[in-house]
């Protein structure tokens, strides 16, 4: 069975017409012959709405009791009986209830997709989870759902449901959004022209992404080269020289005049010399590109001018910024024009922006050397033709007979010629002079006989010595080119040592800038993972590492492969590499044996550290054995020894308090030993936690059990979310926390507050919030990071108080389960102990509604 397409429409608030634009298709549908039924759609009292759900057909909803309130549930197993070919279904991130595990919509979307029905449904951009943040501080209320971002974008398609932040608020005005008691406290607050405008951009700004992800994928699927202009994105091209900085400033200030724009800065590195470039000027360019937001690339090319304008297609760029040539006039006329103006006209349909700055037209103190090119070689042959001929006329004119002379002379021309043209035109100079010497400076002259042997031989030594001279220096321009080239793949490495020095080296780092220095597709890193089987060894390559779009899977299927070692091969796809390209490949492929060798070394470097702990730990639990252990044990000895005394008749009372007495060192030794297992599980790296959805309340009730009645005081908001933790390990970490909390600070008001608000963590998730706060004396700020360390206690405790493990098993527990235990001062003195913890894959406690704020209500005191 096919799996059914998922339509959302997006809003930027409430109120903006999504189901009403859905209950719209559904009738547009049904009038074209599509099986549509309504799953649910909640029309919030708008009459417009509802006047909508009129004349089409409607699953009833399921009536879910919840915490003595009733909700309309969508009833996915009638819908799923029922069969239709499109399903309506209102807000996508709503949680379901009362159900017994707590729920998303989306999930059930997922099961109506499964059995092949395609699905229209509802979410605000409040509820994505990437804007959940920035939505709360936008509008200064919480938000109470969230939906993952990468669940909403394998949606088919997303339909951005948009009107102006007046009409809204005219529309909720005139009390087409909420009733008329909500509106004067809706416009003054949520509903602010501010905050919709706000709201509005990131709803076009989070469409736009996803619509550049796919136009990217579009034009890499079909090798499509031009760009389209999707986006404002201003690539700065770049020489390492010290005007770098101008064209930088001045591509921000054009990029500052639109919203969401790249600012990509290329270095272009000549394959064949330095281009003037000094280091110290790139790293500062760097750096103010990464303070302006923007990103550093770098590419090698024969031809600069190209290399700049390949990599701004394949960035789909809109706008180049270059500047001024630095080349004198003497250079543009033997050289031709300058980098930008090569850009200007082999831009296309990206404009360009040449820039003047203080360098223009002042020379370049590096210059490449290259090949003469086409430009060269025919000034080159004019000037074989052209300047024998103006020395013979000159001299014809005023210094005629003088054959050594006019033999000095041609052999000055035919130097000049070499350095101009290269080889062969200075070959061909040669030849040129000597014939023009023949004719009409050897006696007898206008004629090519020669009378005199010393002329003769004196011409072929004129021939010799010119030939000579332009073998030369040729052979001096291609050594000076190749060492221009060295120096070029020395500056390209050195780039690496400096990723690599300063601890960004990284394997999709090091891909990524092979992709831009070779100027290929994809490049992948491949390594053998053989199999022995039936006598006949199979290679079989595993994809360790890629970058760029469909990179290759096996060295046959690359344009090139390098074989770094044995086993391990680096892919490269999109052009065939000259031998000078293999060879600088050669050398990226010796620092990524290096890269992968420091990878090893660090891993070994962390596991050496993991184990030196356990070692430091063993001598800890040694020393906590000895001293911590031994008083509870020897109470229980005591009291044990006491009442085995045949001789000694004890009173109830006392009878009674010797049993106490036993217990209660047993619970304390019990507790000992079971936080030095925990933190030995720990330092071992043996915790394995159960992950699944637990609710704040069951794990606080549960470690709040035997503390003395009114010694907590709980805060905790209806709503509170469901969080991805390990039942008994979340127990501990309360009880540990609260346990430690209640020694330190004997005599403080302890409260258990809950947040409801979902918080971006590490990894980019929402989470939730669990503060225990205590009005102590609290602990300094040196002090805090100590505080977590096994075995630490305040202020050096006496022996007898525990071994210091509480808050040490307490964090490595949290971690363990993908969360965070952070301390922080407490307004007012005493401390604040923080539990963060993911929550469960988008599941909550409660539904909240489209602008529900958080709503904190008092359970009795334990």
């Amino acid at each position: 069975m096919a799996r059914g397409t998922l339509r959302i429409l997006l809003g930027a608030a409430p109120g903006v017409g999504k189901t009403y634009t859905m209950l719209e298709e559904a009738h547009q549908k049904v009038a074209q012959g599509v099986d549509t039924v309504v799953a649910l759609a909640l029309h919030h009292g708008r009459k417009e709405t509802a006047s909508l759900l009129d004349g089409l057909e409607i699953i009833p909803p399921k009536r879910v009791e919840y915490r003595g309130s009733s909700f309309d549930e969508m009833d996915v197993e009638a819908v799923l009986r029922r069969a239709p070919q499109l399903a309506l279904v209102d807000e996508y991130a709503h949680t379901v209830v009362g159900e017994g595990v707590a729920r998303k919509r989306w999930q059930d979307v997922e099961l109506l997709l499964a059995a092949g029905i395609d699905v229209i449904s509802t979410l605000n951009i409040q509820h994505l989870a990437s804007l959940g943040d920035v939505v709360s501080q936008i509008t200064n209320t919480k938000q109470g759902e969230t939906v993952p971002d990468d669940v909403v974008r394998r949606a088919n398609q997303i339909e951005l449901v948009d009107i102006s932040p007046e009409l809204l608020r005219q529309r909720l005005s005139a009390g087409h959004v909420y009733a008329a008691d909500k509106v004067d406290a809706a416009l003054a607050n949520y509903f602010r022209m501010g905050n919709l405008s706000a709201l509005r951009e990131l709803a076009l700004l989070w469409l736009a992404d996803q619509v550049e992800d796919g136009l990217s994928a579009y034009r890499a699927d079909n090798r499509i080269e031009a760009s389209w202009p999707t986006r404002e994105r201003v690539v700065v091209g770049l020489t390492g020289g010290a005007e770098g900085e101008v064209l930088i400033r001045r591509a921000a200030r054009i990029l500052a005049r639109v919203s969401g724009g790249e600012l990509l800065g290329v270095h272009v590195r000549a394959a064949d010399g330095v281009l003037g470039e000094s280091p110290r000027e790139i790293e500062a360019q760097r750096q103010l590109l990464k303070d302006l937001g923007g990103s550093y690339h770098s590419v090698t090319g024969d031809d600069p001018a190209q290399a700049l304008l390949q990599f701004a297609r394949s960035a789909n760029a809109t706008q180049l910024v270059v500047g001024t040539s630095r080349r004198k006039w003497l250079a543009r006329l033997l050289k031709g024009p300058g980098v930008g103006s090569k850009v200007v006209r082999g831009s296309g349909d990206i404009d360009v922006h040449m820039v003047s700055h203080p360098l223009g037209a002042k020379g370049i103190r590096f210059r490449r050397v290259g090949a003469p090119g086409r430009r060269r070689l025919i000034l080159g042959f004019a000037l074989a033709i052209f300047l024998p001929s103006l020395i013979e006329a000159v001299l014809a004119t005023w210094v005629p007979d003088n054959f050594v002379t006019d033999t000095l002379l041609q052999l000055v021309g035919c130097v000049i010629v070499a350095v101009v043209g290269g080889l062969w035109p200075a070959l061909f100079a040669a030849v040129f002079s000597s014939l023009l010497l023949n004719f009409f400076s050897a006696e007898p002259t206008l004629t090519f006989s020669i009378a005199d042997p010393e002329n003769l031989l004196s011409l072929v030594v004129f021939v010799l010595v010119s030939v000579v001279v332009a073998v030369v220096v040729d052979v001096a321009t291609r050594r000076t080119r190749e060492a221009l080239r060295a120096g070029a793949e020395a500056a390209t490495l050195s780039e690496l040592a400096r990723g690599a020095v300063a601890g960004e080296d990284s394997l999709q780092t090091f891909l990524d800038q092979v992709r831009e220095a070779f100027r290929v597709d994809s490049v992948a890193l491949l390594v053998d993972d053989s199999a022995d089987s039936g006598g006949a060894e199979q290679t079989r390559w595993r994809l360790e590492a890629a970058s760029g779009e469909n990179p290759p899977l096996a060295p046959e299927t690359a344009d090139n492969s390098e074989e770094v070692e044995p086993g391990l091969v680096l892919a490269l796809d999109g052009r065939v590499l000259d031998a000078s390209d293999r060879r600088l490949l050669a050398a990226f492929g010796a620092h990524l044996v290096a890269l992968r060798q420091r990878i090893q070394l660090n891993a070994s470097r962390r596991e050496n550290m993991r184990l030196a702990e356990g070692n430091t730990m063993r001598t800890s639990i040694l020393r906590a054995v000895s001293h911590d252990l031994r008083t509870p044990l020897a109470a229980i000895k005591l009291s044990v020894s006491s009442l085995r005394q045949e001789e000694v008749h004890f009173a109830p009372d006392d009878e009674a308090e010797l049993l106490a007495s036993i217990e209660s060192s047993a619970d304390r030794l019990d507790a000992l030993v079971g936080n030095l297992l925990d933190m030995s599980r720990i330092s071992s790296d043996a915790v394995n936690p159960l992950l699944g959805p637990v609710r704040w309340s069951d794990a606080i009730d549960a470690a709040l059990l035997g503390q003395p009645e009114g010694a907590v005081r709980l805060e905790l908001p209806p709503n509170m979310p469901a969080v991805e933790a390990d039942p008994g390990m979340l127990e501990r970490v309360i009880a540990n926390v609260v346990e430690n909390a209640l020694k330190y600070a004997p005599d403080s008001d302890l409260v258990l507050v809950g947040t409801v608000s979902g918080i971006p963590m590490i990894d980019g998730h929402p989470a939730s919030e669990l503060r225990i706060v205590d009005h102590g004396r609290g602990v300094a700020a040196e002090d805090v990071v100590a505080m977590f360390r096994p075995f630490q206690r305040l202020d050096d405790v006496p022996a007898g108080s525990g071994v210091g493990l509480g808050l040490a098993v307490a964090k490595g527990f949290t971690e363990a389960m993908g969360g965070v235990l952070s301390a922080e001062a407490t307004p007012g003195g005493g401390l604040t102990m923080v539990v963060r913890l993911p929550l469960s894959a988008g599941r909550r406690a409660a539904p909240t509604g489209d602008i529900d704020p958080a709503h904190s209500q008092e359970r009795g005191a334990l």
